[in-house]
């Protein structure tokens, strides 16, 4: 009678799955039931406690959050940082990395070593705020632009991509009368669409994450966006809830989980057309650099 051995890579694969099913479900388990929630009744929460099936569905959570003026100022809020925000970074870091790509600009050494310095090293919390409030940025979104209008790593990593792009096509461009802003908009950023999309993703994310920047410049309610939004409603207990200057923030547990949904589902809906070229981009970029 012949025995069965089982392989190496065998074993290695069945270790791999079996981990990669362990986390999913770590994962998968609480959206599961914070989607389950969302539709729920709120005596299902009270009375069954932990569940994934609904007794009955209802979307009242939602149809609540969307005629509440608070909710839906902070979504518009952070719409309104993200998009901005977005274009602001996209711009001005494609064109530090298109410019410090190129052996013509003077000085390109030291402007390379100054970014990279400003990776390891930061003005801080304290000396930032003062020159912010020294320009009057306080309440205004311009105090969450600014300070993040540049990430220096995206700038090194983009400057890689535009290194990768063939010396001899930019200097035919020239020959043929192209400027430098005609080479830039119509060559170097459509042969760069992948590095684009992934560092537009980056800043996306970024920007409609914004908390910690919004806590300390924002003293008006009306500007939260939406993840400070949510820290009330998550957090706060019903004695603080009372403190409140606007009594918006008495949500039922459906509530809430149907805002947390509400909240990720941009990200989730613009991720997988930018995925594609997000592989690709963080690789060329990173090693051309």
């Amino acid at each position: 009678m012949r025995r069965k051995y089982v392989s190496g890579d065998t074993v290695y694969t069945c270790f791999v799955y079996a981990f990669l099913i362990f986390f999913t479900l770590i994962i998968f388990i609480p959206l599961l039931y914070v989607v389950t929630t969302s539709f729920a009744p709120e005596r299902d929460y009270y009375t069954r406690g932990f569940f994934f099936i609904p007794s009955s569905w209802t979307i009242e959570a939602y149809q609540y959050l969307m005629h509440n003026p608070g909710f839906t100022s902070a979504f518009k809020n952070s719409v309104l940082i993200t998009g901005v925000g977005t274009l602001i970074n996209m711009t001005i870091t494609s064109l530090m990395a298109y410019g410090l790509s190129e052996d013509w600009l003077k000085g390109r050494s030291l402007i390379n070593f100054l970014i990279l310095f400003t990776m390891l090293f930061s003005g801080g919390l304290i000396p930032t705020y003062l020159v912010v409030n020294a320009l009057n940025l306080i309440d205004t979104y311009w105090a969450i632009w600014l300070p993040a209008a540049v990430a220096p790593f995206n700038v090194i990593v983009m400057r890689g991509f535009f290194k990768s792009i063939p010396y001899e096509l930019k200097e035919s461009a020239r020959i043929d009368g192209c400027g430098e802003w005609r080479l830039f908009l119509t060559i170097i950023l459509p042969l760069s669409k992948a590095g684009i999309a992934t560092f537009t993703l980056f800043y996306m994310v970024a920007n409609w994450n914004t908390y910690f920047s919004a806590v300390i410049y924002f003293n008006d309610h009306s500007k939260w966006p939406l993840q400070v939004f949510l820290r009330q409603m998550l957090i706060l207990d019903e004695a603080q809830i009372g403190q409140l200057p606007e009594p918006i923030y008495r949500y039922t547990p459906a509530a809430r989980m149907a805002a947390i949904l509400i909240t990720a589902l941009p990200l989730f809906v613009i991720y997988p057309f930018l995925q594609k070229h997000f592989n690709k981009g963080m690789l060329i970029g990173s090693v051309k650099g």
